[in-house]
């Protein structure tokens, strides 16, 4: 963790606001693209990473500082997103579907981030983190604490759900 981080870190844990608020806006953005990432949803995705800084910021006496705090609150974020998409099992149909700001999409299109929103919980983080945060499956395993062949497997079955999912059929 870089020396400014850390100083960051270890005022907010010293009660710290104006340091607690540092880190919020230092962190902001990426937890909010990992949620957006992961749950498919804008403002889902702003109350999502809230939860996730603010339970990170409450829980700092259990944060690890010979790690990187992003990478401890990536999983924090991970594990909210995860957590609000079991409580919410329903599935937005794709036709219903709000529109999306092209800017949050940052090149999917319109068809792969609705069939990506459909795909099981476990597989949908695990490629939108791959595909929409652009990391590696390592990355990926640590913020969300599984095995790397888990991840390789959740991707590799993700990617071929969405295969399946954006065939066109045959107009015979």
């Amino acid at each position: 963790m870089a020396s400014g981080e850390h100083d960051l870190v270890e005022a907010a844990r010293a009660g710290s606001q104006q340091a607690r608020a540092d880190l919020f806006t230092r962190h902001w953005r990426d937890a909010w693209r990992v949620a957006r990432a992961i749950c498919g949803d804008a403002q889902r995705a702003e109350d999502i990473a809230q939860d996730a800084i603010l339970r990170a910021l409450a829980q700092l006496d259990q944060y690890d500082p010979r790690r990187p705090f992003g990478t401890w609150l990536r999983r924090i974020v991970v594990n909210q997103a995860l957590n609000a998409i079991r409580r919410d099992r329903r599935l937005v149909p794709i036709d219903d579907a709000a529109p999306v700001p092209a800017r949050e999409l940052e090149g999917w299109e319109p068809g792969l981030l609705a069939a990506v929103r459909g795909l099981p919980a476990d597989r949908r983080a695990v490629v939108a983190l791959r595909y929409g945060m652009d990391l590696s499956p390592a990355e990926i395993a640590d913020a969300m604490s599984l095995p790397i062949g888990t991840v390789h497997s959740r991707l590799a079955r993700g990617l071929a759900d969405l295969r399946a999912r954006l065939e066109v059929p045959d107009a015979r």
